[in-house]
């Protein structure tokens, strides 16, 4: 077996932890922490990955795309909820729970939206970025302004 493949980052580990999908090194990220009072700096990306170099807005409105995504993994999200709760509550119209869950959920979806923002941005670059064994050998590292 190569060992470049050995040494390859994981992909769903990479795509969760928002790196970039070229190199698997560099973040994609200036603050790794979503969670910000100010709105404007849950999108405080680098233009290119500060490893390899890569673009992250291949082309103007690439962004919008990634709708689609964050409503797919609110959803999802939504159904693990669901699932989770009527598992280890029970969800019955008689009793009302299924309006505690809705409270619940919703709760949890606005908590978790720039995370889920942010993790949408990541996955729809994924679908066009792909991994490459020779960018991630490099070692330079591109400085670029903040």
């Amino acid at each position: 077996m190569n060992t470049n493949q050995l040494q390859r980052p994981n992909y769903l580990w990479s795509m969760i932890t928002m790196k970039c999908p070229r190199c698997r090194k560099g973040p994609m990220f200036k603050d790794q922490n979503p969670f910000h009072v100010k709105f404007s700096k849950i999108f405080n990306m680098y233009e290119n990955c500060p490893v390899c170099g890569q673009k992250y807005e291949l082309e103007t409105g690439f962004w919008f795309g990634t709708g689609y995504v964050s409503y797919a993994l609110s959803v999802a999200f939504s159904v693990f909820n669901l699932i989770w709760y009527a598992v280890f509550f029970g969800i019955s119209w008689r009793d009302n729970s299924i309006f505690i869950w809705l409270g619940i959920n919703g709760v949890l979806l606005v908590l978790l939206q720039p995370w889920l923002m942010r993790l949408s941005r990541a996955i729809y670059l994924y679908f066009f970025v792909y991994y490459d064994d020779d960018t991630a050998k490099l070692e330079k590292f591109h400085r670029h302004k903040d």
